[in-house]
């Protein structure tokens, strides 16, 4: 049994943040679990109807804002952030910038090209409450890793691991914004840091990037407008008036952070479980619509990328190979994609059918160079 007026809270909210980065975060605070502010824009996010169809966001109420709903007894928060730009790859924004430019390669969200950062993050982050435990004895508590209702962001803030920027998402003076963050809820009644201020200014290169203006104004997303959320959450036929403007992304996107300012101070990861795995970060579109379910299931074994399946897989790519096609100005140069294309027609799912059938009449688009 724990004897809370035999600890020293204060020295032991330092050594959080130093056991942390030495389990490999670039850097831990402590927040309170007053989200009062962060609530109404919440609900009224939700009342919109900008979540889409992730019902689950809804479902879960004020749990997301309140955490002693959502774990009895929490009294802070420890939130971590870990940077996750590959090691040794091109993660530089030219080159990340050069993949959105060729209409035939695959685009992937740069989070995404290694392990699947739910098991990483959440390895590391039982491993420092352990090591609590170790120090203090016994403890309530509870590890998050963007696997409940937990408003990572909002507890970022108040633990003074940076603002939410225009994008909303969290910004870092030192690190922008390519990083993770996981939260440890604690009854321990630790010291919580100071929120920093927000370092934007009248900038908004992040809502002017996004390619479907999914960012309505500033700190407002519609997720249903998101081409993260498109390709990623929405399991269903993705509208054709959104098709075109996802371009090659086929998981994810990375525009408004490759437009942000702050992201020219990002680093590289440092762990090598984020290092790129079958060469995601240059791989063609018709390549990896050659993939069968079982090269699939074996190539992303352990990627975040796995979660969506392989139906929702092909529908991505076969949007991709849609606007490869459209792009196309050579006949010799599209056939390949016509031919990856026709391999999927008669697939047993309506839904990549239905997203081949459209890939396919985009070539109508550039009639001159087919007829």
């Amino acid at each position: 049994m724990r004897t809370s007026n035999a600890i020293d809270f204060a020295q032991l909210a330092r050594d959080i943040k130093h056991w942390a980065r030495e389990l490999g975060f670039q850097q831990a605070g402590i927040a309170d679990c007053d989200l009062s502010a962060a609530e109404p824009r919440l609900l009224e996010w939700l009342k919109k109807g900008w979540h889409g169809d992730m019902d689950y966001m809804a479902r879960h109420g004020t749990a997301r804002s309140r955490p002693g709903e959502l774990q009895p007894g929490t009294l802070t928060v420890i939130s971590a952030r870990m940077d996750y730009l590959p090691p040794n790859s091109a993660t530089e924004a030219r080159a990340m910038q050069d993949v959105l430019d060729a209409p035939q390669r695959a685009y992937i969200a740069r989070y995404a090209l290694g392990r699947d950062y739910h098991k990483v993050l959440r390895a590391r982050l039982q491993r420092l409450a352990d090591r609590i435990r170790d120090a203090v004895g016994e403890y309530q508590y509870r590890v998050f890793t963007d696997s409940a209702p937990v408003m990572e962001v909002a507890l970022a803030v108040k633990a003074d691991i940076g603002w939410r920027g225009k994008h909303t998402l969290l910004l870092n003076r030192e690190a922008g914004s390519y990083f993770f963050l996981g939260d440890i809820y604690t009854d321990l009644p630790l010291p919580p840091d100071s929120e920093q201020p927000e370092h934007c200014g009248t900038c908004q290169k992040c809502i002017d990037v996004c390619p479907t203006q999914a960012i309505a104004g500033p700190y407002q997303l519609d997720a249903r407008r998101c081409i993260s959320y498109l390709t990623i959450e929405h399991k269903g036929s993705i509208s054709e008036a959104l098709r075109p403007l996802i371009g090659n992304r086929v998981y994810g996107c990375d525009d408004c952070q490759m437009a942000c300012p702050w992201n020219r101070f990002a680093q590289p990861s440092t762990e090598a479980d984020f290092a790129v795995r079958n060469g995601l970060d240059n791989a063609t579109l018709v390549e990896l619509f050659a993939w069968s379910e079982a090269d699939f299931n074996a190539k992303l074994a352990g990627s975040a990328i796995r979660r969506i399946g392989y139906e929702r897989w092909l529908r991505n790519l076969a949007v991709g190979l849609g606007n490869a096609l459209r792009a196309q100005t050579d006949k010799h140069a599209a056939q390949p994609i016509i031919d990856a294309l026709r391999t999927r027609e008669q697939h047993s799912s309506a839904l990549v059918r239905e997203h081949v059938a459209w890939a396919i009449k985009q070539k109508e688009n550039k009639i001159e160079y087919f007829q």
